[in-house]
């Protein structure tokens, strides 16, 4: 059968789509989260164990930690967005064979404010 019934299953996600969807919300929330509230703010049917399980993984990964002074069972990120994204930008210039050439096409692609930023960071005045 090829129509779209109210029985076909919604389109599955990958793990990483479903970790960066899980880390967005807790890097969103004010406190620490539990599954059940990560599962109702992303909605799309995910289902309770999914999201225990992707927060299993992350907290496996050291991404996410778990919070044993308060509520059972709730999770806050390790690091903010800004350090976990610095953080695979140095993993990816360590895996490469030319680190160098690497930040050189990076650069090349930074947009006027994302390269004026990159100047000011260094310590160079703008041109």
């Amino acid at each position: 059968m090829a129509d779209s019934g109210p029985h076909e299953r919604p389109e599955r996600r990958s793990a990483g789509e479903l970790e960066g969807a899980v880390l967005a919300a807790l890097w969103a929330a004010e406190r620490p989260r539990t599954p059940a509230e990560i599962q109702a703010e992303l909605g799309g049917g995910l289902a309770y164990n999914t999201v225990h399980t992707i927060l299993r993984r992350l907290y496996d990964k050291g991404l996410v930690l778990r919070d044993a002074d308060g509520r059972r069972g709730a999770y806050r990120p390790a690091r903010d967005a800004a350090e976990l994204t610095a953080e695979a930008m140095h993993d990816a210039l360590d895996r490469g064979p030319d680190p160098i050439a690497a930040l050189q096409h990076f650069v090349t692609g930074l947009s006027a404010e994302e390269a004026r930023a990159l100047r000011e960071l260094l310590g160079e005045s703008p041109p």
